[in-house]
């Protein structure tokens, strides 16, 4: 049994056999977490992951499915991370996954540097607007725009928890590619894959897949292209089996 709140629901992760509690007011996670957990590198038989910026911990449910290493999930605003907490609770996966309530820019200090092989991060996409133009529920104004966090925040924090030869992914808009290889090099992290997503053929990407290496080699690799819907609107058979499972 699980406790559900208000407006929360309990959805299905369908490829992953798995449940996640949800609330429309609050955080629903969208297809670019689903994107992330599937391209970012996870060592299968162990390991220690962390995920920055968790919302309601979808993609360390994600990544538990693909990995047996340990996943701890970083959530700064407590409903969402009472949500995580619940979900992994429900899904019996207490003894692989954590989560942690606190401020990504103090995790490293708290987890100590370099001690996880994998870094994953959902940050805020966009800059903090103007009064007029912010989300007024203040969960989804946090989790879109960098109020408590910003990319360069993201990227620092990264690198700190990161240990050299370890991975860090990433998924944002491409309008700031710039920004994050910016950041990346700034803070010793090497990109070394990219994948551009796009809604469907002919349509400019919309969402940006990127994987660093700390104190990699140059060597940038960029990856076919991913579309997200066919030429009927229909999810084409790569989205899903992301999705769905084969």
């Amino acid at each position: 049994m699980v406790m559900l709140k208000g407006d929360e629901r309990l959805d299905y992760l369908l490829a992953e056999n798995l449940r996640i509690i949800q609330s429309p007011s609050v955080f629903a996670f969208s297809l670019d977490a689903v994107l992330l957990a599937r391209f970012a590198y996870v060592p299968i038989q162990k390991g220690n992951i962390v995920d920055l910026c968790s919302g309601n911990g979808v993609i360390p449910l994600f990544l538990s499915a693909r990995t047996k290493g340990k996943i701890t999930g970083v959530e700064i605003q407590e409903r969402l991370y009472d949500m995580a907490v619940r979900s992994i609770h429900y899904n019996n996966l207490q003894d692989r996954l954590q989560m942690i309530h606190g401020d990504i820019k103090e995790i490293p200090k708290q987890l100590g540097h370099g001690k996880f092989d994998v870094v994953t991060c959902n940050p805020p996409y966009f800059p903090t607007p103007s009064k007029d133009g912010m989300n007024p529920n203040e969960h989804l104004a946090i989790a879109r725009h960098e109020i408590l966090c910003t990319l360069d925040d993201a990227v620092k924090a990264s690198s700190q928890l990161v240990r050299q030869g370890g991975k860090a992914a990433f998924v944002h808009r491409p309008g700031r590619l710039m920004d994050i290889i910016t950041a990346m090099r700034k803070y010793r992290l090497e990109p070394k894959r990219i994948q551009f997503v796009y809604p469907k053929q002919g349509k400019e990407a919309n969402t940006l897949l990127i994987e660093a290496i700390k104190d990699g080699s140059p060597d940038l690799k960029i990856l076919p292209p991913l579309f997200v819907y066919n030429e009927e609107g229909e999810y084409t058979q790569e989205i899903r089996t992301i999705l769905y499972g084969e």
